[in-house]
């Protein structure tokens, strides 16, 4: 079926559902809509058969659903209604949640239902939750919905004639900054949690700190540091500790509010973002081993099971700033002198890498010199991965990777990815070339014709297409919960067979008979040259794409997505 996608933005879970739709014959294309567009107009002109919005946040025109059918993704459960359905799941403190396909109609979340499925709720962030057990939800009910429709025999449920026992939600209010609220006096631990959680990449939990009000974005338990409550305690890796009224949390970021007619304003690691502001704290050193407790927060942790080594990290919204790549390569160096024979870089559910911070670069006083240190910082990390020889290095892929993250990726030996990750191997649609040793490794596993495709088209694929193509050597089918377990298991299995040994000394040659070809020293000093001219010329695209991407200007429907087909097709 032809199937137009409207989303208010191309976000992971617009993503995913154009890809696994392409992955699966349609043809599919996408409009990006704010209130301006002229929607009616989009739908007559595209002439699809079909309409999905997987991510909407304004009303569908009647001109538009009462002329072809048109499914709204809501993620919420059967009965569930309004705009902040996964925001109350985590503060509420939800066990099981949902996600229904309805029909549009006048009435928002009110349609016809045309398929839904279940999921769990762990103790997340609601953005983690969103890209995983939620996804994956939205995903096994869009697939149901779009082949009942396409069967044409199928009549979906209205939802008034639904007995009660079937409506498993409600509706549900906005949940504004008023019931975010954190009476830090009185407020344990769990419930600040959940409170910072539910909020975690949107809007943030709005408070006073230090005499200045401030977006709180993100939280984790930490029940050792004790204080009065409210109260600073302790910084770490960029964030701030925060005493509750029976404990702390530790705060990654934070951001100031809008300033009415100014553009809109960036999060920040939470030390950065105060500055001057942060009064003397001690930084408590990140434990980077599992035995310092699972309460205390850190980004970064190495952990060994037998002959396995397991290097696992976790930055908020997958950015990784010059001081995030650098923190990792000292522990990649550290878990390189274990006595182990496979080393697992990854993160145990969400996002894997997205590459350079975005945010951190604009925010700089030299946007363009901090580009270049981040960029470099993250070739060190990339060419220390590339170097190891005397191991086996999987890169374990529990969410999604782009850009230079995917890069990071493919320099291990092994790609190991959850069945639902979204890849975006490419770089121009932030005005790049790229870098991360690239034009090495991607052309090395996909042939240059594909790399050539994936680099220029920049469409998302599916673990499935990224194993077609070379990208991928395993697809983990399981919940997002279990990831972190299989691989682990696999791991220890890899590490002890008996063809390992050979395959390192394999592995050691072909790098050897690779540098002797051509340096890597010379991939980099290609690509950063490329780089250079980019981030030190003012005039270049990178520098409004991405002062557009990090306040969340609005724009148009990019133009690779409006005939888009699936890469690799």
């Amino acid at each position: 079926m032809r199937i137009l996608l409207i989303a208010g933005a191309f976000n992971s879970l617009t993503q995913r559902v154009y890809a696994e739709l392409g992955d699966r014959g349609h043809q599919v294309s996408v409009e990006l809509v704010t209130r301006e567009t002229p929607l009616a107009e989009v739908v007559q002109r595209r002439a699809p058969d079909l309409i999905v919005a997987p991510m909407l946040k304004t009303a569908v025109p009647r001109e538009v659903w009462s002329a072809r059918p048109c499914l709204i993704v809501h993620p919420g459960p059967v009965g569930d209604r309004g705009p902040s359905s996964v925001d109350w799941a985590v503060q509420l403190g939800a066990d099981r949640w949902g996600v229904t396909v309805l029909q549009a109609n006048d009435e928002m979340d009110a349609g016809d239902i045309w398929a839904s499925a279940e999921c769990p709720v762990p103790a997340v962030g609601k953005s983690d939750l969103y890209r995983n057990e939620i996804a994956d939800a939205a995903v096994e009910a869009v697939l149901t919905a779009v082949a009942r429709v396409a069967s044409g025999t199928h009549r979906p449920q209205p939802q008034a004639a639904l007995p009660a026992a079937a409506k498993t939600g409600h509706p549900r209010p906005p949940l504004r900054q008023e019931a975010r609220r954190i009476d830090w006096r009185r407020d344990p631990t769990d419930t600040v949690v959940r409170t910072l959680r539910a909020a975690d990449s949107q809007p943030g939990v709005r408070d006073e700190l230090l005499g200045d009000i401030w977006y709180l974005h993100g939280g984790h338990p930490e029940d050792t540091l004790t204080g009065r409550p409210g109260e600073l305690l302790a910084t770490r890796c960029g964030a701030i500790c925060r005493a509750t009224a029976d404990g702390a949390v530790w705060i990654p970021e934070l951001r100031p509010p809008r300033t009415p007619g100014e553009p809109g304003t960036v999060k920040l690691p939470a030390t950065l973002a105060l500055g001057d502001r942060l009064p003397p704290l001690p930084e408590v050193p990140a434990p980077l081993g599992p035995g310092d407790g699972p309460r205390t927060w850190a980004d970064i942790r190495y952990r060994e099971d037998g002959p396995a080594g397991f290097l696992e990290f976790s930055f908020p919204g997958g950015a990784m700033s010059t001081d995030h790549c650098r923190r990792l390569l000292t522990a990649y160096r550290h878990a390189c002198s274990r006595p182990t024979s496979v080393l697992v870089l990854g993160g145990r559910r969400d996002f894997f890498s997205n590459g350079i911070h975005l945010n951190v670069i604009e925010a700089a006083d030299d946007p363009a010199g901090e580009s270049w240190a981040n960029l470099n910082a993250m070739d060190d990390l990339v060419q220390a991965v590339l170097t190891t020889t005397d191991r086996l290095v999987v890169a374990a892929l529990g969410g999604n990777a782009a850009a230079g993250g995917a890069m990071l990726a493919l320099a291990a030996d092994e790609v190991w990815c959850r069945s639902s990750v979204v890849l975006n191997p490419h770089y121009r649609l932030m005005g790049l070339y790229g870098s991360e040793y690239w034009t090495y490794t991607l052309p090395r596993r996909t042939g240059p014709e594909v790399a050539e495709q994936l680099t220029t088209r920049a469409l998302p694929l599916t673990a499935a297409t990224g194993a077609r193509l070379g990208l991928v050597d395993r697809i983990l089918d399981c919940a997002a919960q279990d990831f972190a377990a299989q691989t682990a298991h696999l791991a220890v299995r890899l590490a002890s067979a008996a063809s390992t040994q050979a395959r390192i000394a394999a592995k050691k040659a072909d790098r050897e008979r690779d540098e002797a070809d051509r340096p890597l020293a010379a991939y980099r000093e290609d690509e950063l040259a490329r780089m250079h001219r980019i981030f030190f010329d003012p005039e270049q695209p990178y520098h409004a794409l991405r002062r557009a991407f990090v306040r969340k200007e609005p724009s148009g429907t990019p133009a690779h997505l409006n005939s888009a087909a699936p890469a690799g097709t």
